[in-house]
């Protein structure tokens, strides 16, 4: 990569690091999304000049309902905004406000090999077994691609789910690169955990899969706590203590691993020893843990009541996140189209 692309990905002589990180708009946000990524973008807005988008056009790739798409894009930055993103220290827009993303993903449609998107994991395990497969879903990774290079971001925090989408990003801005001389950097991911566990691999109530939508084993991040007592009590424990006077493992115990970002370090020691020595049951584990989500979400919870109470003022956050963006948008996409030979003025010393 050549130094001025390496400075593009710093975000410019002198300037903050730039991160990108999008998020699919499935409605309210849930514990899983707070704990492994929106806690960690809270924390990246004080050291990074950070862009985080609501990616509706992703969301598209799959069946969705058109009139329900709006009210989940608005639920969502709600979510954000209670949970600390703050508009004045980060850029939060929704991906289809600005449309650059959309052209230059089909730019780099023409130096991406359809073969690189067929072994996709992603795609081949969402295209399985399915009649048919649009090719929204093929080129998903492209989008993504786009969405991280137009803003010449160099760095992504990303889990290991999305490490193999990162890698063609890279590829995407190698080819372009190499085509029509440097300008994009590779983008690394940034790894590592915010302070409190933020940007961990959260496991959902079920005890199996990620906690997710579409396995329907998540905390809604705004729940009251008798939704939020609801759904714990749901939550698998550990499957081999059968009989309330069995001594548990909390170490296998999901329930236990969510008391690590809920409860205070002594009443976990308690609830551990407690546990193994069958002093406790998985009831009043999971009270203790309803008590502690519901506490410490309260303030997400009046902030979120505050916002939807003036609706206007999402509105005009995203409008100037989507004013911000495209104007870095259009900046680099006047110098691909100048490159690639396309528009007014295309082909002339920059």
């Amino acid at each position: 990569m050549s130094q001025a692309a390496a400075v593009a990905g710093s975000g410019g002589g002198g300037a903050r690091p730039r991160v990108f990180s999008g998020i699919q708009p499935s409605g309210e946000a849930h514990l899983g999304n707070y704990l492994g990524a929106i806690r960690r973008w809270v924390e990246l807005a004080g050291d990074y000049e950070c862009f985080f988008c609501i990616v509706d056009e992703h969301a598209i790739t799959q069946r969705y309902e058109p009139d329900e798409l709006p009210g989940r894009v608005t639920d969502l930055a709600v979510s954000l905004v209670a949970a600390g993103l703050d508009p004045e220290t980060c850029t939060l827009f929704v991906q289809s406000h600005v449309p650059e993303h959309t052209e230059l993903t089909w730019l780099f449609n023409t130096v991406t090999p359809i073969g690189d998107l067929q072994r996709m994991t992603q795609f081949k395990e969402k295209s399985l077994g399915q009649a048919t497969v649009n090719a929204g879903l093929l080129n998903y990774p492209v989008l993504q691609a786009a969405d991280i290079l137009l803003y010449r971001a160099g760095l992504v925090p990303v889990g290991e789910d999305q490490r193999q989408h990162l890698e063609l990003t890279r590829g995407v801005a190698r080819r372009w690169n190499a085509r029509f001389g440097d300008y994009f950097p590779e983008p690394e991911a940034l790894i590592g955990d915010g302070g409190g566990g933020a940007g961990r691999r959260v496991l959902g109530l079920d005890g199996v899969s990620k906690m997710s939508k579409t396995s329907d084993n998540t905390i809604p991040l705004l729940a009251e706590e008798s939704e939020i007592g609801r759904r714990v009590a749901s939550a698998v424990t550990d499957p081999a203590r059968v009989r309330r006077n069995d001594p548990g493992n909390p170490h296998v115990c999901n329930v236990f691993s969510l008391h690590g970002f809920f409860t205070d370090a002594d009443e976990r020691d308690e609830i551990e020893v407690r546990c193994q020595t069958a002093t406790i049951g998985c009831m009043q584990c999971k009270k203790a843990l309803t008590r502690g989500i519901a506490d410490g979400l309260a303030p997400l919870r009046e902030r979120a009541a505050e916002l939807r109470a003036n609706p206007g003022a999402v509105a005009e956050i995203l409008a100037a996140g989507a004013e911000r963006a495209r104007q870095v948008a259009g900046e680099t996409m006047h110098e691909v189209r100048r490159r690639m030979g396309l528009g007014p003025g295309a082909g002339r010393p920059a």
